[in-house]
């Protein structure tokens, strides 16, 4: 039998709570999304469990204040798929900036990204023969995007209020394009 060093067997727990502590906290992630959905979570960044209470980081001080409103529902379905006795949760947008954002928060924002009725799928054909990073005229760099830009919305549809380009998915989804829709409310 060998005996191994204090700071050895030290090293293997802390290897091990920390193995631990990352599956928990990637576990709370994934419940996290679950329980708010993914526009709500692109805004928030669950950070620690102290004492029962879920610290959780918001992107503004707005957000913060219009999830405290809605912390019971969350808790409700946090516990339950966590199995966990959480009770309470904490919102502050102190801490955004501190966190880095993790993989699965950037995969949310690409999927919104993918669903918002603003984007634009189609393809846009090449416009011009040089590539813009080459234009060093204002002027010809100018053109460019000009013909770039009418290049995209000449097959677009109209909004019937303001009679500009719109994309399909804001059509779709206000009848208008953003910009009037935005006016109405």
């Amino acid at each position: 039998m060998s005996f191994k060093s204090i700071d050895h067997v030290l090293g293997q727990l802390g290897d091990r709570y920390r193995a631990y502590d990352q599956q928990r906290s990637q576990r709370l992630v994934r419940a996290w999304v679950e329980a708010v959905g993914p526009v709500v979570a692109v805004q928030t960044r669950p950070l620690a469990i102290h004492n029962d209470v879920l610290r959780v980081a918001t992107s503004s001080s707005a957000w913060a204040q219009n999830l405290v409103f809605e912390r019971q529902r969350i808790l409700v379905k946090l516990n339950a798929s966590l199995s966990l006795s959480l009770v309470d949760i904490r919102f502050s947008s102190a801490q955004w900036q501190e966190q880095p954002r993790s993989a699965l928060n950037a995969s949310l924002q690409a999927q919104l990204w993918q669903q918002h009725p603003s984007r634009m799928t189609e393809v846009v054909r090449a416009v011009g023969t040089q590539r813009p990073e080459t234009l060093t005229d204002p002027l010809q760099a100018f053109q460019h995007w000009g013909n770039l830009m009418r290049s995209r919305t000449q097959n677009m549809p109209f909004c019937p209020r303001c009679q500009c380009p719109t994309p399909l998915g804001e059509l779709k989804r206000w009848s208008l394009c953003s910009l009037c829709a935005a006016k109405q409310w």
